[in-house]
């Protein structure tokens, strides 16, 4: 009689490396297998992605873990398509495995062919299908299903796999096409890359599409190479489009760590949310360019400059064949959650209607002014509606966004620049400085105490104006109550998150906030006087506030390599010229000379305009790539990886596995 198998219950913590703790990524790997080897799942609906790696390596996965999974595809329950791509590439890549009960391989067929993967299919349920990082999650787990099933009917839409097939197909490439010319609307949101990183690794890995694999695998290259340059020791550190209040405190515990410590050497790790980890390690057919990684691992640089352009303009929605005329291309528009947008509601509200979505919870604040947007629409006062509550109404969308990012070996700064100034927010982090694996330091307005996003930390009530040189950020906020429909704001002040017990030294002096982690300094001003929130709890002496509702924060970075010492650092700066005026400062940096920047006039540094629109695609010593790109070559120590999305070619000089 053999022994039933044992799992773990009791967490074994790994331990966070700042540094590359092993130069080989097999070696990193058998860690990374041993870590999952040595912990029980997570209590999540992503648990079956630790038993997918458990199976590979001990040959046995979780039956408990397995038939929840199930259960939740099943009842469409939250993160049921983040389950279904893991139960996919268990059936895929494990199908004629001995290691879980044939039975629940029975269910398995039967939960895949009666899911409901489309807004346009029968039934009704509390899924998000259409905002960017989750069209390519459901998306892909059409394709792929029906791939494994083109013969049989899948009783939810009464398609067979085949017939399935060819508009999920089309999808998936408009939704590439659009991702390589104009980058990722939720930009560089560690949230949204792991979810983006395990579909197309299922598609890399299963899809019997050429042109699919090929572009899956170009994407893929393109979110490693965006998180290796915003790689801070291990940490994705960067403004993004999509973030939430945990991972934006404690950067060490954001979403892609485990991916970052096994594809580039630092990290942790044990975040319970993370997927993409697993399919890097369990994928057969994705390479990674070395020339990534040594982009992740490059210190060899005293200052590093890197620009890009995320996203559309609405306005030129045309132009990306994205007029909005049909539901196709509207699914894209709500890709960029272009709900209410002028250019977009009337076909927003359309969709609304066939696709049964008014009584969705995602859009319970539209619902409620459901009678006043059909008026608006029969009479044709909608275009006059949406305007005039835009600020409000188009707190979700995500355009054209301008990035900014100054990376010295000892810290990294990074913020959109001029983002809808004042426009409402809703989960956009605008801008970040990184010292150290949770030295972190941002601002925002905070909407409300509680609620849902946004809310006192995740988002914004109303969006800063921001500017950035090098290593130099202003941040204007002027708060009000625009005209709104959807959330109105009930703070009316600023705040930073500043967490004392996570830096070395913290000196307060003439207003200023000075802050040091290992060689790293920070320097942290607000217009108007602040106060530490002190009542118990996470936030005390960590939280500055300042309670005005128009208010200008100025922060700068520095470290002992040019600095000098920290107490060096801290006179420079309390003696540099400073003036503000309403929405306006005048601040003479020690290391970037007179900067001037209001909340309407231009980005100054010494008489010169400073350029805070239109950026390329890419621009860095890595790589230079127009906007919207032909082709994008990057370099680094030697190596190079080259992309050219029409030619279909991928070519690198070596990779590391």
């Amino acid at each position: 009689m053999t022994n039933p198998v044992v799992f773990p219950v009791v967490p074994v913590p790994d331990q966070y490396s700042a540094k590359v703790f092993s130069e080989d990524y097999y070696s990193r790997q058998q860690v990374f297998f041993r870590f999952i080897q040595d912990n029980p799942a997570p209590e999540n609906p992503k648990s079956i992605w630790f038993e997918l790696a458990r199976l590979w390596v001990t040959g046995n996965a979780n039956p408990v873990i397995l038939q929840a999974t199930l259960e939740t595809i099943a009842s469409r329950q939250e993160c049921s398509d983040l389950a279904l791509l893991g139960l996919i590439r268990l059936l895929y890549q494990f199908y004629d495995s001995t290691g879980f009960p044939q039975d629940l391989i029975d269910k398995a067929w039967h939960v895949i062919k009666g899911f409901r993967y489309w807004p346009d299919e029968p039934g009704t349920d509390n899924l998000v299908r259409w905002t960017e990082s989750r069209y390519i999650c459901f998306a892909t787990c059409a394709l792929l299903s029906g791939q494994i099933f083109p013969d049989q009917v899948f009783t939810n839409s009464g398609k067979t796999g085949f017939e399935k097939m060819p508009a999920f197909r089309n999808r998936i490439i408009r939704w590439m096409d659009l991702r390589f010319y104009s980058g990722f609307t939720e930009w560089l949101s560690h949230v949204a890359y792991d979810d983006d990183l395990a579909a197309l690794l299922n598609l890399v890995d299963f899809c019997n599409d050429e042109e699919i694999q090929l572009k899956a695998t170009i994407l893929v290259d393109l979110l490693l190479f965006e998180m290796a340059i915003h790689n801070h020791n291990g940490v994705f550190s960067a403004s993004r489009g999509r973030s939430f209040e945990i991972t934006k405190k404690w950067a060490s515990q954001e979403y892609t760590t485990d991916t970052q410590k096994l594809i580039f050497g630092r990290g942790i790790f044990g975040n319970s949310d993370n997927i993409s980890a697993v399919s890097f390690a369990l994928s057969k057919k994705y390479r990674i360019p070395k020339v990534l990684y040594d982009i992740a691992t490059d210190n060899g640089y005293d200052e590093l400059l890197h620009r890009q352009r995320n996203s559309i303009r609405l306005d030129q929605a045309a132009w990306w064949d994205l007029k909005p005329t049909d539901f196709e291309r509207g699914l894209h528009l709500m890709a960029m959650e272009a709900y209410l947008h002028p250019c977009t509601a009337k076909l927003f509200l359309r969709m609304l209607k066939a696709y049964r979505l008014w009584e969705h919870p995602f859009f319970s604040m539209v619902e409620r002014h459901r009678a006043l947007f059909s008026f608006a629409k029969t009479t044709g006062l909608l275009p006059q509606l949406t305007r005039h509550y835009q600020r409000d109404l188009c707190r979700m969308t995500r355009d054209e966004v301008n990035l900014y990012t100054y990376k010295t070996a000892d810290y990294i700064l990074s913020s959109a620049q001029d983002y809808h100034k004042g426009f409402g927010g809703s989960e956009q982090h605008i801008w970040q400085a990184t010292l150290g694996p949770d030295a972190v330091c941002f601002t925002t307005h905070p909407t409300r105490s509680r609620g849902s996003p946004p809310d006192y930390w995740t988002g914004s009530g109303n969006l800063p104006r921001v500017g950035q040189v090098k290593n130099v950020l202003i941040a204007i906020y002027r708060i009000k109550n625009y005209p709104s429909l959807l959330l109105q704001n009930e703070l009316f002040y600023t705040h930073a998150w500043l967490p004392r017990d996570r830096f070395e030294e913290v000196v307060e002096l003439d207003g200023w906030v000075f802050a040091r982690f290992e060689n790293a300094y920070l320097a942290l001003l607000s217009q108007h006087p602040y106060e530490w929130h002190r009542m118990p709890g996470e936030n005390q002496n960590r939280e500055i506030i300042v309670r005005k509702a128009n208010n200008i924060w100025l922060c700068e970075l520095g470290r002992k390599a040019v600095d000098g010492e920290f107490n060096n650092f801290i006179q420079r700066i309390i003696k540099a010229q400073l003036l503000f005026s309403k929405l306006a400062v005048h601040y003479e940096s020690p290391s970037q000379g007179l900067i001037q920047f209001s909340w309407k006039g231009p980005l100054m540094q010494m008489g010169r305009e400073i350029s805070q629109l239109a950026y390329p695609r890419y621009a860095s010593p890595y790589v230079q790539a127009t906007f919207p790109p032909d082709d994008i070559n990057i370099k680094c120590n030697g190596d190079w990886l080259k992309l050219d999305w029409m030619s279909r070619l991928r070519q690198a000089n070596d990779f590391i596995n």
